[in-house]
């Protein structure tokens, strides 16, 4: 999925799921990459990503998985 960002700096990055069966379920893994010009590398010195962007993540996976998950489970 390609995500265009405007705020805090505009950039560009891909989104992808991965989907590994695993027994009777599936562990799906949501990861994303880009290029940061020096200014964004810069702030991600100083700036926890993983705490800005890690909660929007889970709750995106918690979606997913209430989407798909079998009833009752």
């Amino acid at each position: 999925i390609r995500l265009d960002f405007v705020k805090p700096f505009a950039g560009t990055n891909i989104a992808e799921f991965t989907f590994k069966p695993e027994g009777s379920q599936t562990v799906v893994t949501w990861s994303m990459s880009g290029k940061n010009n020096l200014i964004a590398r810069a702030f991600c010195l100083f700036v926890n990503m993983d705490k800005m962007l890690g909660g929007e993540f889970e709750k995106g996976l918690e979606n997913l998985k209430s989407v798909t998950a079998a009833p009752g489970k």
